[in-house]
């Protein structure tokens, strides 16, 4: 509990409020995305609601001063936005080229909505466990 104060306290007063993946529920907890269009990784998008977020299908979301992406990848694509936001888009284009990030994975399979149904299906059942202890735990906040 401490850290949801810390966070919401934190949070509401500060100039940008950030999260990645399952970091949302964080904030969620913290009441920050309260009505707030957010991202977070796609096997737990259902449990947004729960915490007042609605989501929206994207890498990054920005909603005001809060700024939120998907999974782990997706975070790579955020913290180029956040560059971006303060540094402006040719300093996280050099920064992009100094890491070499230009994808182009071995498989069109990032997202449920181009993976296989096997694919799915064995990602879905490798996180039901942590889907149930996140909606336990939602539900003690």
């Amino acid at each position: 509990a401490v850290t949801i104060d810390f966070i919401r306290r934190q949070g509401a007063h500060a100039q940008y409020v950030t999260s990645v993946c399952m970091g949302a529920f964080l904030l969620g907890a913290a009441g920050l995305l309260k009505g707030r269009r957010a991202a977070t990784h796609w096997a737990y998008v259902d449990l947004l609601p729960l915490v007042g977020a609605l989501h929206e299908k994207a890498r990054v979301v920005r909603d005001g001063k809060v700024f939120t992406s998907g999974g782990v990848s997706a975070g790579i694509d955020f913290a180029l936005t956040i560059i971006a936001e303060f540094a402006g888009p040719e300093v996280a284009q050099a920064i992009q080229l100094g890491i070499e990030y230009d994808p182009s994975p071995p498989f069109d399979a990032g997202h449920p909505d181009k993976a296989s149904e096997a694919a799915t299906a064995l990602m879905v059942h490798r996180n039901e466990e942590a889907h149930a202890g996140i909606k336990r735990g939602l539900e003690k906040v």
